[in-house]
């Protein structure tokens, strides 16, 4: 049997684009002589739908794609994923549901088992998991065919109490196909590897993977479909962040591919720059708009945005005030001229003393404070927010993960954005990324780099002035975001318990600023936002 595996792009509730790309792919698989053509779960509807399924036209909108895409099936067969009506007189009113076109018609349906409820997923709030398992047999073949988690329960420990593979190996499958919607993080590509390895060789089947691709706003998808023989070697792999396809023949024997993967600074470059490109194309915005200061943050934004939306779709405004040191203007303006871009310069130091004038009567005789400093950023947010709405641009929030982490940050001030590109990336990994840019071409100016990091608010300012080195900060919030360590743990690994405390108290008094926040690029197993809930009026570490 002839398979393409169709990697494509979709976007969330654009059924005529994803339509026409599943039709588009499905004839040109017919031309290359397949016999059957694999989309990626839920491809028509775009995951995650999220409460949009909620709404009786985006389901119905959703069938007649199906069936509309079954007319073209002819001669061909395709599998695709979108969500199908419970007609059962119990549970949720949906199933998530890989559905085989043929001959221009439904020829059958295999519904999701795992609905996975953690981190970012939240599958069972809409759908009704799965009960009955059947081999479906095409083209001489006993396909075995399972929808993303339904692959994922071979730990020592499951994490669910049934687990499909068992209930259809009993049918003597010849082959797994699983179609999938697994968001990237830096790690997730080896972790989805070693999966299937594990299904490969516990059943002895041969494995062909299609994955979703593309940018549904914090959500990521890396691609990386890929075709397993049944000792667990990978023979077939389709790119990351990429549309691709890919004829195989699953009666050919094929050789296995050579280990190798990309670096995890190659990961996370294309991952954000693939964010960027697809939140401003799916939202039909071009343009951004992002304050550079000549520090690293922004620094970094400005090369991604740029590498994504292209020079002339990034405006830059500089705004230094009395507290700006003159290397920050020469650092921004030599970053801009590397990049061939223009920028615009507003001084906001007469600005900020109009602000102070008005405030004298009310902080007559009190000393200068973070009120002061917090004026600053919020009126270069004022003046960056007012450019977007007179020209109708994106502001582009460059917040690090180290600084939202710890409430490092001015409210309606530099968190202001659209987007939030550097939210999931430590500072540590700000500096890694910047040098790994800079590896062709020196890019980011050395002194961008090199310098003490400062937000420039007051005289002579440092962050290490009300933060602890970053080195330091960043293992802490490491182990305590991403591994769920309390504090007697990370205190163990050798950090001062005075410290410790003071970490975990900022980070837990800091969230309702992090629930004010844009949106964030996810790249890392836990991110800020929809995958970590935390409450706001809570006692815990604070």
């Amino acid at each position: 049997m002839k398979i393409v595996l169709a990697q494509l792009n979709y976007h969330i509730g654009n059924f005529e684009s994803n339509q026409s790309k599943i039709i588009e792919s499905i004839h040109k698989a017919k031309a290359q002589g397949a016999d059957l053509v694999v989309f990626s779960e839920l491809s028509i509807a775009g995951y995650p739908p999220r409460d949009f399924l909620e709404f009786d036209d985006f389901v119905a909108r959703c069938q007649i794609a199906v069936y509309q895409i079954a007319q073209h099936c002819r001669g061909i067969a395709a599998i695709v994923g979108a969500p199908s009506l419970n007609t059962g007189d119990k549970g949720k009113r949906l199933f998530n549901t890989a559905w085989l076109l043929s001959e221009g018609k439904i020829s059958a349906q295999v519904h999701k088992t795992l609905l996975p409820t953690y981190d970012i997923f939240d599958e069972y709030r809409y759908f009704e998991p799965n009960t009955a398992f059947n081999i479906i047999e095409f083209a001489g073949k006993r396909i075995a065919l399972t929808i993303c988690e339904d692959l994922w329960n071979v730990d020592d420990i499951p994490m669910y109490s049934v687990n499909p593979m068992d209930e259809l190996v009993p049918q003597h499958p010849d082959l797994i196909i699983n179609i999938a919607a697994s968001p990237f993080h830096y790690n997730q590509a080896k972790i989805r590897e070693e999966v299937l390895r594990k299904n490969a060789l516990r059943y002895q089947l041969p494995i062909y993977y299609v994955n979703h691709v593309g940018a549904q706003t914090e959500l990521l998808f890396d691609g990386g479909s890929l075709a397993m023989n049944s000792k667990g070697e990978i023979t077939h792999r389709l790119q990351y962040f990429e549309e691709d396809t890919l004829l195989i023949d699953t009666d050919v024997i094929a050789i296995a591919l050579k280990a190798g993967s990309p670096s995890k600074m190659a990961l996370i470059h294309d991952a954000l720059v693939m964010g960027i490109r697809n939140y401003f194309f799916k939202l039909g915005f071009k343009k951004a708009v992002l304050g550079l200061s000549g520090g690293i943050d922004s620094a970094l934004t400005l090369v991604l945005a740029v590498s994504a939306l292209g020079k002339e779709n990034v405006d830059v405004i500089l705004m230094p005030s009395q507290y700006s040191s003159d290397h920050s203007i020469t650092d921004a303006q030599d970053l801009v001229n590397n990049l061939g871009i223009k920028s615009s310069l507003i001084p906001i130091q007469s600005i900020y003393h109009s602000f102070e004038n008005a405030l004298q009567s009310l902080f007559d005789g009190l000393p200068f404070s973070l009120a002061e400093e917090n004026i600053q950023a919020r009126i270069r947010g004022v003046l960056l927010m007012a450019y977007c709405n007179k020209f109708g641009h994106i502001l582009l929030n460059t917040s690090n993960k180290s600084e939202a982490a710890v409430g490092y940050g001015t409210l309606y001030g530099d968190m202001n954005g659209g987007i939030s590109v550097l939210g999931d990336v430590y500072k540590t990994e700000v500096f890694e990324l910047a040098r790994y840019i800079n590896q062709k071409q020196l890019i980011i100016p050395t002194n961008t780099i090199t310098k003490p990091p400062s937000a420039e608010l007051r005289p002579d300012q440092k962050d290490s002035d009300s933060l602890p080195e970053y080195a330091e900060l960043d293992a802490i919030l490491f182990a305590y975001i991403e591994q769920f360590k309390g504090p007697e743990e990370i205190i163990e690994l050798g950090f001062k318990r005075e410290t410790v405390n003071r970490v975990l108290k900022m980070v837990n008094i800091s969230e309702h600023k992090r629930y004010q926040t844009p949106p964030i690029l996810r790249i890392s197993p836990k991110a800020f936002g929809m995958g970590r809930r935390m409450p706001i009026v809570a006692k815990y570490l604070s």
